[in-house]
């Protein structure tokens, strides 16, 4: 398969999967004699694993280590876990960081008379030099 047919099966587009072969997430593709890439099944499924761990969030440097360990048949799950583990606590940070900001913001926009008056709590805030 060509790498047009290859991004459409596995809904990764072209640039990407060469930007992956690039960091060595996925294997560099065999070359035709015209020296077009060539793919088979096997790169479509594991673009679809990197696909649905982008989805999920997973940083380039884990999905490269995730796609290892799901070639490695004698991998231990505790492995894998530790990667999903590490990653579930980043995004619950982020999540609280993120809440802490709508409850910010909500309380400005609150405050805020949004009339005429020139006066902005909104702008305040963001004036501010801490």
């Amino acid at each position: 398969m060509n790498i047009g047919e290859v991004a459409a099966l596995s809904e990764v587009n072209s640039k990407m999967i060469r930007r992956y072969e690039e960091l060595g997430i996925i294997p560099k593709a065999g070359r035709s004699l015209a020296g077009y890439r060539q793919y088979t099944d096997k790169d479509v499924h594991v673009l679809r694993f990197v696909k649905r761990a982008r989805e999920l969030g997973f940083p380039m440097k884990d999905i490269k280590q995730l796609v290892s360990l799901w070639r490695n048949k004698s991998r231990s799950s505790s492995q894998v876990k530790n990667i999903a583990l590490k990653h579930q606590h980043e995004l619950e940070k982020k999540l609280h960081e993120v809440q802490k900001m709508l409850k910010t913001i909500g309380q400005l926009v609150e405050n805020c008379h949004g009339d005429e008056r020139p006066d902005c709590p909104i702008l305040d805030e963001l004036n501010c030099h801490k």
